[in-house]
């Protein structure tokens, strides 16, 4: 291991970014063979899932969730570009943006941007509702009413967020640049990825016909969705996550505490783009994704932080207030037993 840096000398979250940043220089042949194994078995999918959709739906639809998970890589490579991450040259790392929008049907600048705002809040209380999912804290789900606590029982219900609230993101919401509706810039971006999708579905309806649009891209564009949801929720909501406000919030320590190390298999972490790893990310954003496992390979002290395991994860579906004094994400069944035993000590 090189420049190896103990845990006595490495004193802060601070510090990590200065070690962290020699791994930010993406490999332009490393990036390109990224580009390449993503994007080719994605198209071959498709041609081979449009093929099968006349002939054996069922087989189609498995070739489209299939590739649903090659769309996930896919946002990863247009997670880097949002980054300045991918490729050395920034012109061109926008453009390519813009290209795996169409085909992740995000665009590309009203993404970067809701994104960067989730970076730069991540974990602050006072800075909730951009790029984010919908956090209350215990005394802020006590101070609503019937119908408000009712309302986020039901948004916070996993039927719902890794249901419905997928398809409805990247297949409706994404249409419009929500949060960022004054700016010409967002409209051109959203309108443009919007017309760029149409034409790509008439592409599939030539080749295949409604089918192809209804047993292929459709199922495809779903399973990336909600793979995409499932990743972003564990990333963040977790029992031992970080939330403060103003006073007490630090942007590196909510990047290194209030982010998880979502332990996957070999085959599962490189098909998400190493996404799991993503307290180093929130650390240092500009880093390439196919990096990540060197980071935790020279220092495995940040290979030991939040980590979290699949098993574990299912259990964070379930957690959804903050409370402020234990500093833990609670589920709403803790939540009625600390109300009872409040109760109790009155």
């Amino acid at each position: 291991m090189t420049e190896q840096h103990t845990e006595a000398e490495i004193r802060s979250e601070r510090e990590w970014i200065r070690v962290l940043a020699k791994y930010r220089d993406p490999n332009l042949s490393r990036s390109i063979t990224e580009i390449v194994v993503t994007l080719v078995p994605l198209f071959a999918l498709w041609g081979a899932g449009i093929w099968l959709s006349t002939r054996l739906p069922i087989l189609a639809l498995l070739v489209a969730a299939v590739a649903g998970l090659f769309l996930v890589r896919t946002f990863i490579l247009q997670h880097d570009c949002g980054h300045g991450a991918l490729l050395p040259n920034r012109k061109a790392q926008d453009m390519l943006g813009r290209i795996l929008g169409v085909l992740t049907v995000t665009p590309y600048a009203v993404w970067r941007q809701t994104h960067a705002v989730h970076h730069s809040a991540a974990g602050h209380l006072d800075k909730r509702g951009m790029g984010d999912v919908t956090t209350l804290t215990t005394e802020e789900y006590r101070a609503r009413g019937f119908w408000g606590r009712l309302g986020y029982r039901a948004y916070r219900h996993p039927l719902f967020l890794f249901g419905m609230a997928p398809a409805l993101l990247f297949l409706f919401q994404n249409r419009i640049p929500l949060g960022l509706m004054g700016e010409r810039r967002f409209w051109t971006s959203a309108m443009g990825t919007n017309a760029a999708i149409l034409a790509l579905l008439v592409v599939f309806w030539l080749i295949g016909g409604f089918s192809a649009i209804l047993l292929v891209w459709l199922p495809s564009v779903v399973v990336g969705a909600t793979v995409g949801v499932w990743l972003f929720y564990i990333q963040h909501q977790f029992e031992e996550t970080c939330w403060d406000n103003t006073e007490d919030w630090d942007l590196h320590h909510a990047a290194l505490h209030g982010s998880s190390h979502y332990i996957m298999p070999g085959w599962m972490a490189w098909m998400v783009g190493y996404i799991g790893i993503h307290h180093v990310h929130h650390l240092y954003s500009r880093i390439p994704f196919y990096r990540l496992p060197e980071v935790l390979r020279d220092y495995p002290a940040l290979g030991e932080a939040q980590q979290l395991t699949i098993l574990e994860s299912f259990a964070c579906a379930r957690r959804h207030l903050w409370d402020v004094k234990t500093r833990r994400l609670l589920t709403f069944r803790e939540y009625a037993k600390m109300l009872r035993s409040e109760a109790a000590l009155a």
